[in-house]
């Protein structure tokens, strides 16, 4: 059940904190009451346009939504399943801008519903440039990239369940990656593949995976800034990387071939690199190879 994934995530942040010896305030969640009814099942296909990029927005509440790659004939395609009628899916285009949303309703923290809530979109993107954004609140976020042609994305959500993969090198130059979330926990796996120039990660109290495997292409940049969190970066063997930090980290734990050089850490390898600026506000960084 959906309230069972977010009351994960609240006890993630729990452990982090414990783990850390920090104490966190969490901040206070307003609640909707919604009344649950038959479950509806709506097909979702959205027309290829005739320009590129497509500007692709998902504006998502709370619920599950699920990415991944293979629309025939369609810039998205798939099902959207709910039992909320104030969460029917809503689409709107404008040439090459393209959004889709739940509904036209807020949801700020976790919801409350009088009964089993659904909220479930599984869609699939199609082989066109792409500008990506995505927008969500308390949700679970599955994501498959691999293989699309992003020229951008952003995400930004609030207490999230999140995995995004890049199962497949992005079949362009993605200009920028940016992520910044709020209380959760999330993976983000083979992100070299993403073939990004310079990524944002910006996030609150949780715990966080970033993992670079894959095939870097080109030299990228990476900043990221943190609250109270465990953050592990992972970089895989022949790689090189220099990770940097400032802030209040209680410890930074190495695997692997990282060697430390006065406030950096370099791990060594040849060809295209990382450069990764680490910002946090306490909490522990564990660098790994893989």
């Amino acid at each position: 059940m959906y309230r069972k994934s977010i009351l994960a995530v609240i006890l993630v942040l729990a452990l982090v904190t414990m783990a850390c010896s920090i104490n966190v305030t969490l901040p206070e969640i307003s609640v909707n009451n919604l009344k649950t009814g038959p479950t509806q099942t709506e097909d979702i296909n959205v027309a290829l346009p005739n320009s590129s990029p497509a500007s692709l927005k998902f504006n998502f509440g709370a619920g599950k939504l699920n990415l991944s790659p293979g629309a025939d004939n369609a810039l998205v395609s798939g099902t959207a399943t709910y039992n909320v009628t104030e969460l029917k899916p809503q689409i709107s285009t404008n040439g090459s801008n393209v959004v889709l949303q739940t509904g036209k309703m807020e949801l700020n923290g976790i919801p409350n519903f009088s009964g089993d809530f659904k909220n479930e979109w599984d869609l699939k993107l199609g082989d066109f440039p792409i500008d990506l954004t995505i927008n969500a609140g308390a949700y679970q976020g599955r994501y498959d990239f691999g293989g699309l042609l992003l020229q951008s994305l952003q995400v930004a959500d609030g207490a999230a369940d999140v995995e995004m993969n890049f199962s497949q090198p992005n079949k362009v130059k993605m200009s920028t990656l940016r992520y910044e979330t709020g209380a959760s926990n999330v993976k983000l796996n083979d992100l070299a593949n993403a073939n990004f120039s310079s990524m944002v990660f910006k996030s609150g109290a949780g715990d966080y995976s970033l993992d670079f495997s894959g095939s870097l292409q080109r030299d990228g940049s990476v900043e990221i800034t943190s609250g109270v969190s465990h953050v592990t970066i992972i970089v895989p063997e022949g790689m090189p990387a220099q990770v940097s930090f400032t802030g209040g980290i209680s410890n930074v734990n190495t695997a692997g071939n990282w060697q430390q050089s006065g406030s950096a850490y370099n791990h060594p390898g040849s060809g295209s690199g990382l450069t990764i600026g680490v910002e946090m506000g306490a909490g522990s960084l564990d660098l790994e190879t893989r």
